[in-house]
């Protein structure tokens, strides 16, 4: 108790305001407020703290499964093929951050067995390579990627392309190319037969529903094309992805194009952040709620306490410090409503991966269906950043709260305030 001896005035005042006065009085009620309004700031901070936390775990959730298939900067060629691609990847090795290249042909095509017919991007890679741009080869659950071989025009499905189609490793599917044929019948479509050597599966729907991988070589006999389409990059830090790009446009040599992943799913990720956007304005009004709520509660308090600032007036204490008493007691409740929402915010977020299982046990429901959503469980990226935002905004608009009651306690008449006390 001692180093709250040597705290003004002020300080002493606004926090015994905070605190409750005689049990069953008037003083009880506004401290009842009070706690109501604390609550409501600790509520609506951690509720701000977990959504955007899950919202930041899907979005890195679904950007992973995305990248384990895609690269992450993808480098054409604006003829349409790179026949050099080895000296164009020696060259993006001069950037320090590339970690791997590997070629690929990209084509899009009919897939057909018995009387199934699907639309598929289809991929051609070589299998020594592609391991170092993207994840394909381990997500493979039935069969091996390595099986694509030159030649034998084998292919690899997505989980639900090959149902979809009903197909199982060992099993034939036509391929049907865009680009014909002619003969003297006409113009007719390429059409050829592989065998299916692995079906893998990304967890992403996109891709496991509409993505296959032949062998380089076979691809480029199937598109008819003389070399790959381009070259696919894996960097360090896929977050520097743009800027990796734009130093690779003045490194690289010839005619080429740079495309990096966020450019490629520029629309998803754009929905996703003004959805983020909105979530965060939607929320912030719980914590904008609870505050007009302390704005009530400081000037019942003005009002109970009309007596005491007419006294403390008389006493000799100014204007400023009658306010600065009531900005003290108001702002004590934000930040202990902060402070609290914040512990309880980093706490649920930190173990949403815990708590949301139990309750889906205890009331046997799903919130989250694999059959609907790309991922069947709800994740959680806390990020600091957002929680010094979310507190430093809920202190922001606590303090805004009080200025008006303590404006109102400052303007005080000593002579009015105890002419009927």
């Amino acid at each position: 108790m001692g180093i709250f001896k040597n705290l003004p005035f002020e300080w002493l005042v606004g926090m015994r305001y905070t605190r409750a006065g005689r049990r069953g009085g008037r003083n009880s009620f506004i401290s009842f407020i009070s706690l109501i309004s604390m609550a409501g700031i600790a509520l609506g901070v951690a509720a701000l703290i977990v959504v955007l936390s899950v919202m930041n775990g899907f979005q890195k959730e679904v950007r992973d499964r995305m990248l384990s298939v895609l690269a992450h900067i993808e480098v054409f060629d604006a003829s349409g093929t790179m026949p050099d691609w080895q000296a164009t990847a020696k060259e993006a090795f001069l950037q320090k951050e590339v970690r791997g290249a590997a070629p690929y042909v990209a084509g899009q095509a009919m897939m057909t067995r018995d009387d199934t017919v699907r639309g598929v991007i289809v991929r051609g890679v070589l299998p020594s390579e592609e391991p170092k741009v993207s994840d394909v080869a381990s997500q493979v659950r039935t069969g091996s990627f390595n099986d694509l071989v030159p030649g034998e025009f084998n292919i690899v499905l997505g989980k639900e392309l090959a149902f979809g189609l009903r197909a199982e490793v060992g099993d034939k599917v036509t391929m049907i190319a865009p680009q014909g044929q002619v003969t003297p019948a006409g113009v007719l479509p390429r059409l050829k037969q592989y065998t299916v050597v692995g079906i893998f599966e990304a967890g992403h729907h996109e891709y496991d529903s509409g993505l296959a991988f032949i062998h380089l070589d076979d691809a480029m006999r199937m598109f008819k094309m003389d070399a790959p389409s381009g070259l696919r990059l894996k960097i360090e830090d896929m977050q520097r992805a743009p800027e990796v790009a734009l130093d690779l446009s003045r490194i690289l040599t010839g005619n080429v194009l740079i495309l990096d992943w966020s450019k490629q799913n520029r629309t998803w990720f754009a929905a996703v952040q003004t959805e983020k956007r909105m979530m965060f304005i939607i929320l912030t009004l719980i914590i904008a709620v609870a505050a007009f709520n302390l704005v009530s509660t400081l000037v019942m308090t003005v009002t109970d306490k009309q007596a005491d600032i007419a006294i403390l007036r008389t006493l000799g204490a100014s204007p400023p410090s009658i306010m600065k008493i009531f900005m003290i007691q108001g702002a004590l409740v934000g930040l202990l409503g902060t402070a609290i929402g914040v512990g309880l915010g980093i706490l649920v977020a930190l173990n949403i991966d815990v708590i949301v299982p139990f309750i889906e046990r205890m009331f046997g429901v799903q919130f989250l269906s694999k059959d609907i959503y790309l991922i069947s469980t709800l994740p959680s990226d806390l990020r600091w950043p957002d929680v010094y935002t979310i507190g430093g905004v809920a202190v922001i608009l606590a303090f805004l709260a009080t200025l008006y009651p303590s404006w109102r306690a400052a303007a005080v008449r000593p002579a009015e305030a105890l002419r009927y006390e």
